[in-house]
């Protein structure tokens, strides 16, 4: 899904917690996140730092969004 919309001139974040699988499928834009079953945060945290971690995914991702790339790259901390 992530390579067509791309073929259509749209630049997208694939957000993954298993990145080798997001290289396998050819996604360009890559970025880790948390674990496999909350991939966009963690409910043992308390909400206030839950609220941050997801906060910090998301300007992480716009990051990645607005950044010109050639080919697959993994966007690490």
């Amino acid at each position: 899904m992530v390579k067509e919309i791309e073929r259509h001139g749209i630049p997208v974040v694939h957000m993954c917690t298993v990145v080798p699988i997001s290289l396998t499928v050819g996604a360009n834009r890559i970025l880790p996140t948390v674990a496999i079953p909350y991939p966009l945060g963690n409910p043992a945290l308390p909400p206030a730092e839950e609220k941050e971690l997801r906060r910090g995914l998301v300007e992480r991702a716009l990051v990645a969004l607005t950044t010109e790339v050639d080919g697959q790259t993994v966007f690490e901390d």
